[in-house]
């Protein structure tokens, strides 16, 4: 008798490929780590979240992918939030608190990809 259901193992897994679990390093200078601490402080970020970026953007173009902005992706979810919540309050229909929670978490699964897909389409244009 197991323990986890197949599909309880599988959503495990599934979960689990969005973890930061793989450190990558490399040695810097103390000018070029100056210049990525002003750039990551320009930019808002955090040094480790700027370097992410700057690897997946590196890896997109390889890939020939567009890879959303943090700005971009946060602007997306925004408008899809309040896209999902003008059309109850425009009817009169009220909004429960499990209907909300469940909109957001949807937001969140969503925004990225909505984001990306915005950027191909531009590249389209």
């Amino acid at each position: 008798m197991s323990l986890l259901k197949d599909d309880e193992i599988a959503e495990a897994a599934q979960r689990r490929e969005v973890f930061r679990e793989i450190s990558v390093s490399t040695r810097l200078t103390r000018k070029e780590t100056r210049n990525l601490d002003d750039l990551a402080k320009s930019r808002g970020v955090q040094r480790g979240e700027l370097i992410r970026q700057l690897i997946r953007n590196e890896l997109a173009k390889g890939a020939d992918t567009s890879i959303a902005s943090t700005e971009l992706t946060e602007i997306m979810g925004i408008r899809l939030m309040l896209t999902n919540l003008f059309r109850p309050l425009a009817t009169g229909q009220k909004l429960t608190p499990e209907a909300f929670d469940n909109m957001v978490a949807e937001v969140k699964k969503r925004k990225r990809s909505v984001a990306e897909d915005a950027m191909q389409d531009l590249e389209r244009a």
